[in-house]
């Protein structure tokens, strides 16, 4: 009887690196529900929407300069200046 011949060979795998048995498990666990139920978290970024808005260069600019007094971008900036002021309207 004769071998058949496969059409397809097979793809050697990957040569995997030895890690890290905790790394391993912190690569595959997702931790926010942990922390959140352990109540110890403190939530330091909320999840944000991703908007987007034309600002003229010289607004920019300023808000360029103001960040920098307070060590942050202008795009951080406009939004402490938002969360700020935004009650005021």
């Amino acid at each position: 009887m004769r071998k058949r011949s496969h059409a397809k060979r097979r793809q050697a795998r990957p040569v995997r690196k030895a890690t890290d048995l905790q790394v391993e498990e912190f690569e595959r666990r997702d931790l926010g529900k942990d922390l959140e139920a352990s109540g110890m978290g403190v939530l330091i970024r909320p999840r944000s929407r991703p908007t987007s808005i034309l600002l003229d260069e010289q607004l920019v600019e300023q808000l360029r300069r103001k960040g920098a007094k307070r060590g942050l971008g202008y795009q951080t900036m406009l939004k402490v200046i938002v969360r700020e002021h935004l009650h005021e309207y």
